[in-house]
């Protein structure tokens, strides 16, 4: 078993990455237990696929669930209000636990629960997408979409444990799958070139669910974020905010198809990520042949990398205006995430939206 830890002192919290975790799960969050229960939360989907083994690996354990629908839209008001009244209604206490089972969205939805409810609760995510696994499950970011954007309405509440089974991949769909894979990538294009190239060689061997693929993959994007959060947990120095690399984009893009199935986060960050490249580009930062070769591994890995293969046919203008609302907006101006290479990302705060919307024109 792997095990990686978040370094934030007395809150610090380990990251568990082991095939058939999910078997041994009394072993690993029991003693979170409470009372002798544990509340899970789990969508439709992942409910009906692995929350009987999830049940059998906490045997002798008394669970209670809570079942919601799965998709994006669950991050919304009306879901945390039906997930905080439901919490309530089983009287949960700050010193119980709830499980974060699922994906990015259950995991996000659960954690901002969990910092509002009785003022702060703890809780414990256990991913069950390769997105979940390698990126939102880790760092303590935790939200709600609102009408004018992606995960505006949020707080940042770390978990008390993650505990990632890679063999839980097995029932996810081939997009689910590709989607989280944008994700991975976007590690070595932060600062490890090294690692883009093992992305590159080993890419296939991921999307095909090689389990050793699987956890290399898993364990090398868990530990550099891992570490990133250590350094930044609240974005207040910048080194965070690489992470969202491929983000600005991609959160415009996704506003514009309606948070919906059309373009699910991952394909929006890896098309988000290919149009970061291009623009550092046009913008004479990086070389053309490194923003053809990260655009050519993402389409090659069936992953958007123009605005056309993401069903976006949108003037520039409007899709800036989607990235008015950003929360990284900060005295009016955006910083953006570019690069002078793979490997490369560095904060820009000086550039120009008209720019970018000329740029977005040009695209389409």
């Amino acid at each position: 078993m792997k095990e990686i830890t978040v370094g934030l002192g007395d809150r610090s919290y380990p990251i568990l990455i082991e095939s058939g975790l999910l078997a041994q799960a009394s072993t690993h969050i029991g003693r979170f237990a409470r009372g002798g229960r544990l509340v899970i939360v789990a969508d439709e989907t992942v409910a009906a696929a692995q929350l009987p083994a999830l049940a059998a690996g906490l045997d002798g354990i008394a669970l209670e669930t809570i079942i919601l629908p799965a998709g994006e839209g669950t991050k919304s008001w009306a879901m945390l209000e039906r997930l905080t009244d439901r919490l309530i209604d089983l009287g949960v206490e700050r010193s119980d636990r709830i499980v974060a089972f699922g994906g990015g969205v259950i995991g996000d939805l659960v954690g901002f629960a969990a910092s509002i409810l009785k003022r702060g609760c703890g809780f414990v995510q256990i991913p069950t997408s390769l997105l979940a696994q390698v990126d939102s499950s880790v760092g303590g970011k935790t939200a709600i979409n609102s009408a004018a954007g992606k995960n505006l309405v949020g707080a940042f509440h770390q978990p008390d444990m993650v505990l990632i089974d890679p063999a839980v991949l097995a029932t996810l769909p081939p997009r689910e799958l590709r989607a989280g894979y944008a994700e991975v990538v976007k590690y070595g294009l932060i600062d490890d070139a090294a690692f883009f190239d093992w992305c590159e060689t080993h890419g296939d061997d991921v999307l095909a669910g090689d389990p050793a693929a699987l956890t290399e993959a898993i364990a090398y994007s868990v530990a550099s974020k891992a570490r990133i959060v250590a350094e930044d947990e609240r974005e207040t120095s910048g080194r965070r905010a690489l992470l969202n690399l491929g983000h600005t984009f991609g959160h415009a893009l996704e506003a514009e198809t309606g948070f919906s199935d059309v373009l699910l986060h991952g394909e929006a960050v890896a098309c988000g990520t290919a149009l970061a490249f291009r623009f550092s580009a046009a913008q004479g930062l990086c070389s053309e042949e490194d923003a053809a070769r990260v655009g050519f591994h993402l389409a090659r890995s069936g992953l958007p990398s123009t605005l056309s293969e993401a069903h976006v046919d949108t003037d520039g203008a409007t899709l800036v205006a989607h990235m008015a609302h950003d929360k990284k907006m900060e005295g009016g101006k955006l910083p953006f995430l570019l690069a002078r290479g793979i490997g490369q990302t560095f904060l820009a705060k000086d550039v120009d939206l008209a720019e970018v919307a000329r740029f977005l024109d040009g695209e389409r």
